[in-house]
């Protein structure tokens, strides 16, 4: 008899629009290797970029916020595990899966620390330094570590918020699990296919017009980077695209200053391999970023900042030039344009990166592994995490009690 697992989305998966979207189906495709029946339910509306996950196999459903029905749903379904997309989501399930299926593992996919990116973009925007230490103060960041203690396990992407969390706000270490995207190995055939120096042209960036750190770069770029590249290169274009652009975004579109503004593009990875460079200027942000990732895996060097990179590396050279300076950070493109020979060592330290930190074949014997231990022992496990059952306890459950009211309401 099949697994049973219960995935409640923030927002129905889209892979081809954001990071977030190729991470679930990532997560999906590992369950359905473990021998998992997969239910995917999501509040939200689907849109014209949702995956068709029957091809998949997988039963979709649509989930009602504060309402009864979802706990019979679960009861029915009996999920061995449900997968909380998001500390959101968890604030408004977690509970009802706690009641009604108390059997069940429970946890928290992050994608990123929420609560981080949150802290850096007010920061950037007050004109003030970033410091963990108005990352602890923050509101968000207890309400995402609520979520963390009140789960079983939390799935981690990002070596560096593995770091703080442990070493800043001291979660256990059982309650945390490093799991990072889960790419395909790089093959010498698929790099030999891959376009050559000579055969690529121009510069590209790009990423969801619903991201915040998304558009900040964007206009740094148009403001701050490109009238310098543009200087030394004055024939070169920078394109851009992404799904979601809003409309003074979609207003720089420029030819004139070779400046493109192109929005979706259905065959991304095909645009990634005919650009010479990757350009992502990003000021604020978290977890490790999906674009970086993009360009690594079509062969395509990056200029990005320390935000860029953070816990997506290790200890292995980059797939570029790091600067968060935007004089040095156009200098170091128009280098790394006419330099045949350190572009190709940047390219092939992205192959490495990707081989080596986010293997397939790998890093799914780690989480199965994990998910084993834990459900063995599920009852000391959960007993072990004193700040989890507390928080747990009814007196502080003041989600539960809000939406058992929400719920009366709506229904009188």
């Amino acid at each position: 008899m099949n697994k049973i697992l219960l995935i409640i989305g923030n927002v129905w998966p889209e892979p081809c629009t954001t990071a977030a979207g190729h991470r679930m189906l990532q997560l999906i495709h590992a369950f359905k290797d473990f021998g998992y029946h997969i239910t995917f339910g999501s509040t939200a509306s689907e849109s014209e970029f949702s995956f068709d996950l029957d091809k998949l196999g997988i039963t979709s459903v649509t989930l009602q916020l504060n309402h009864s029905s979802f706990d019979e749903f679960v009861q029915v379904l009996h999920p061995d595990v449900v997968i909380f997309d998001r500390f959101m989501v968890e604030e408004q399930f977690s509970w009802r899966v706690a009641e009604f299926a108390p059997q069940a593992l429970r946890i928290l996919n992050t994608e990123d620390l929420h609560s981080l990116r949150k802290t850096r973009e007010e920061s950037h925007k007050k004109g003030e330094e970033f410091t963990l230490g108005a990352w602890r103060k923050h509101p968000m960041t207890l309400r995402e570590v609520a979520s963390i203690y009140k789960s079983d396990l939390t799935l981690m992407i990002s070596s560096y918020e593995m770091e703080i969390l442990q070493k800043e706000l001291a979660i256990p270490e059982d309650l945390l699990v490093h799991l990072p995207f889960m790419l395909a190995k790089l093959t010498s055939k698929e790099i030999t296919a891959w376009p050559n120096f000579e055969e690529r042209e121009d510069f590209i960036s790009f990423g969801n017009g619903k991201h915040a750190p998304n558009l900040d770069s964007i206009l740094c770029l148009k403001e701050s980077i490109w009238p310098l590249i543009r200087e030394k290169l004055p024939h070169v274009n920078l394109k851009i695209y992404g799904a979601y652009l809003p409309k003074h975004i979609q207003q720089l579109h420029n030819p004139e200053e070779g400046f493109h503004v192109l929005g979706w593009a259905e065959h991304l990875d095909e645009e990634i391999q005919k650009a010479c460079i990757c350009l992502a200027p990003l000021r604020f942000g978290a977890g490790i970023k999906g674009k970086l990732m993009d360009a690594m895996k079509n062969g395509t060097p990056s200029v990005t900042t320390s935000i860029g990179v953070e816990g997506m590396h290790g200890d292995l050279p980059w797939n570029g030039t790091v600067t968060n300076d935007w004089t040095s950070f156009a200098k170091a493109a128009v280098e790394l344009y006419g330099n045949q020979e350190k572009w190709k060592q940047a390219q092939g330290n992205g192959v490495n990166t990707i081989n080596k930190l986010y293997n397939r074949e790998l890093l799914p014997d780690k989480l199965i592994q994990k998910l084993q231990e834990t459900q063995k022992n599920l009852e000391n496990h959960r007993n072990k995490n004193v700040v989890g059952r507390m928080l747990q306890q009814q007196t502080v459950a003041s989600t539960k009690y809000m939406a058992r009211w929400i719920e009366e309401k709506n229904r009188k």
